[in-house]
């Protein structure tokens, strides 16, 4: 790649998409902790502290990788993208610092109290140690999703005589409608994640039969938890955010969509290979109308299509946009009907014996990181041309004395860094879950 600007876009797709798979796992696993932990004072069972303590310790790993991985993209905005930074830094500042400040240090100090300090904390102690990990967790996620919003739908801001903006709002830019959603939608995949990951490691258990007390808690708690995040993917948070997409970014829609001319009645494409030189989907399967009512609640509604908007703020790669989107929306699908199925199967007492649908557990949790990281990518994708939607292009916002040849050499250290991090990962994962959950009696001593 000799084009500098295509590396600065592909630098920074790399970090903060191998960055989110550890802080989706955090932020899900917070919550399913506390309920762990929830569960164990209300039952006065030990054995619920037991489980809260192994899935403690899967998060310890994550959390250490999401902070490793997570710094570099701090220093990307100065050495890669320079000039955003320099427009825009008076407003995504203020988040930025917020959730480093309080959110990223009430997690982690609350975290060192959870895994080593349970004797000294007591029962009470304990869990309210476990909840403020959880709440710096998801704190640290909404500033992070605030700032994001931001480039998304801008508020609450000014533009100085040079040209940069600053913050008018502070409570404006917090409370942008487009955050709201956004950040509903983005905690409900983290937990998904968190429960497919769950729900397949007591899955991996009861088929190698190891743990099985513990394995029949894990699946239990996965299976609840990713059947209700599941369903509110798609209503409201999803539906919420697609309409948000409709109203503020149609011209994204379309792209995602890849309705290319603008008709009532719009078919909402299911599979179909978008030709963007002739305008036209190949090989379409589509449901009539379909579109329209999703969109604005009436079949015969008119819903604009690219040739509606002039073609340089046409997202720039619609086929990757719309089969991202395809994916997210296809997999999260896929989602709603394993956990179905196995909601099923576990309100009739069978799913702890339904080897089959076990298997299918133990092997679906790589799909929601997959369904997560194509999300992200059909709102990033969908922001393009723009770094902040309908002000800065993202060709304006690069760094211009970091050559391709400059940034390609950090890339390639970081794909190196990284390659190495992914393996100590998944040794101390593996070794973690061969260990297993410790005996209570363990724990006591």
């Amino acid at each position: 790649m000799n084009d500098a600007l295509a590396v600065h876009r592909f630098h920074f797709a790399f970090t903060v998409t191998y960055h989110y798979l550890f802080p989706q796992l955090t932020m899900g696993l917070g919550l399913l902790i506390v309920v762990l932990k929830s569960m164990a004072l209300w039952k006065n069972d030990e054995a619920w502290n037991q489980a809260a303590r192994f899935w403690a310790r899967i998060f310890g790993i994550n959390f250490v990788l999401g902070v490793v991985t997570g710094i570099p993209m701090e220093f990307q905005f100065g050495t890669n993208w320079a000039q955003f930074s320099k427009l825009v830094g008076g407003v995504i500042g203020q988040t930025l610092a917020m959730e480093g400040i309080f959110a990223f240090f009430l997690e982690s100090a609350f975290l060192g109290l959870f895994l080593f300090g349970e004797k000294r904390l007591g029962k009470w102690g304990h869990w309210t140690a476990a909840f403020l990990v959880f709440l710096g967790s998801w704190i640290s996620g909404f500033f992070i999703i605030v700032t994001n919003a931001w480039m998304q739908h801008p508020v609450a801001y000014s533009t100085a005589a040079d040209g940069s903006l600053y913050l008018s709002s502070f409570w404006g830019l917090l409370l942008n409608p487009w955050a709201l959603w956004q950040y509903l939608h983005n905690m409900g995949g983290a937990v998904v994640t968190a429960s497919f990951v769950m729900a397949a490691v007591g899955a991996y258990y009861l088929l190698s039969c190891q743990h099985k007390e513990q394995a029949a808690r894990f699946v239990t708690v996965g299976v609840i938890s990713g059947l209700v995040f599941s369903l509110w993917q798609l209503f409201p948070t999803g539906d919420r955010q697609g309409n948000l997409v409709a109203h503020k970014q149609p011209a994204t829609l379309a792209a995602m969509e890849a309705l290319f001319r603008t008709e009532p009645g719009a078919p909402l494409v299911i599979i179909g290979q978008p030709d963007v030189k002739n305008q036209k989907i190949d090989n379409p399967l589509i449901v009539p109308k379909m579109l329209s009512f999703l969109t604005f609640r009436r079949w015969e509604a008119e819903v604009k299509g690219l040739d509606a908007f002039p073609k340089e703020t046409w997202p720039d790669n619609i086929p990757l946009l719309y089969y991202s989107y395809h994916i997210m929306v296809g997999l999260g699908t896929l989602f709603i009907a394993v956990m179905l199925v196995s909601g099923y199967l576990l309100w009739r007492r069978r799913l702890h014996k339904s080897r089959w649908m076990l298997w299918i557990l133990m092997l679906s949790f790589p799909f929601p990181y997959i369904a997560n990281t194509a999300g992200w990518a059909t709102a990033e994708l969908g922001r393009q041309p723009w770094l902040v939607y309908g002000l800065i292009r993202t060709d304006h916002g690069a760094s211009p004395g970091v050559s391709a040849g400059n940034a390609t050499f950090t890339l390639l250290g970081f794909m190196g860094m990284y390659l190495a991090l992914g393996m100590l990962f998944l040794y101390l994962i593996w070794r973690e879950v061969q260990h297993g959950p410790a005996p209570a009696e363990d724990t006591k001593a």
